[in-house]
C-alpha cells in the first residue's frame, strides 16, 4: 500500500525524499540506522530548544548571564545545565539602547550546537547581502521596528566564530520558571530578527 493509500500526511517532497533514501539504502550508499541516529541528534540533542533555555537561564540568573557574555562556550559548558557547545561562541546582548542582529555574509556559518538547522533565508544570497547594507529595512521585513534611537549592529559569522542573540526579557514575566520563559525565545529571537514572545503569544 502506498503513502498516499494509506492516508498518509508526508508532503509532495517528503514522499520523494524517501523514495530517495530507500533507492540509496538498496544500493548500498547509506545505512538507514545512522540516518535515524543523525535525525534524532538533530531533533533532540541540538536546536533552537537548547538556545531558547539557555536564554532563559540568562534571565534568571544574573551570574549565568555575565559569564555567558565574557564566554558562552565556557558558561554554557560549565553550567552543566546544557549539552557542551563548540568553540568561540559570542552571546551579545540586546538591550533598550541596541539591538542585535547575526549573519555570515561569506557563506551560511551558524551556531548548530544551540540553533539546530539554519533556515533557508538566513543562507540566502538576499539576506546576506542586504542585512549589511539596509538592516532596519530587512527588520521591518521580518516585522521588527526598532524605538527610535536604538543602535542596531550586525555581527558577522566565521568558520571561527559563531553568535548568539540573547533578546530582551518579556515584561510580565517575573517569577517564571526556566521552562516557561524557555517556551518565549524564537530562534529568531536569537538571530536578531525578530524578539521574544510576550507572556500572550504574541511577538514583543
Amino acid at each position: 500500500m502506498s503513502d498516499h493509500e494509506d492516508g498518509s500526511h508526508l508532503t509532495e517532497m517528503e514522499l520523494r525524499v524517501r523514495a530517495l533514501e530507500t533507492v540509496l539504502a538498496e544500493k548500498g550508499y547509506i545505512d538507514p540506522a545512522v540516518l535515524d541516529l543523525i535525525v534524532e541528534h538533530f531533533e533532540t540533542k541540538v536546536g533552537p530548544h537548547i538556545g531558547a533555555r539557555v536564554v532563559a537561564q540568562a534571565w534568571v540568573d544574573t551570574a549565568f548571564r555575565q559569564a555567558l557574555l565574557a564566554d558562552a562556550t565556557a558558561a554554557i559548558a560549565a553550567s552543566g545545565n546544557f549539552p557542551p557547545v563548540g568553540d568561540h561562541l559570542i552571546a551579545v546582548e540586546n538591550t533598550p539602547d541596541q539591538h542585535n542582529m547575526v549573519v555570515c555574509t561569506l557563506c551560511s556559518c551558524y551556531p548548530w550546537d544551540v540553533l539546530g538547522l539554519p533556515p533557508v533565508w538566513y543562507k540566502s544570497a538576499p539576506y546576506r547581502s542586504r542585512v549589511v547594507m539596509d538592516p532596519r529595512g530587512v527588520l521591518r521585513e521580518f516585522g521588527v521596528a526598532l524605538p527610535e534611537g536604538a543602535r542596531l549592529r550586525v555581527w558577522d559569522s566565521t568558520a571561527e566564530t559563531r553568535y548568539l542573540v540573547l533578546p530582551r526579557r518579556p515584561a510580565g514575566t517575573e517569577g517564571w520558571t526556566v521552562d516557561q520563559l524557555a517556551a518565549l525565545v524564537t530562534r529568531d529571537s536569537m538571530i536578531g530578527t525578530g524578539l521574544a514572545l510576550t507572556p500572550e503569544g504574541d511577538p514583543q
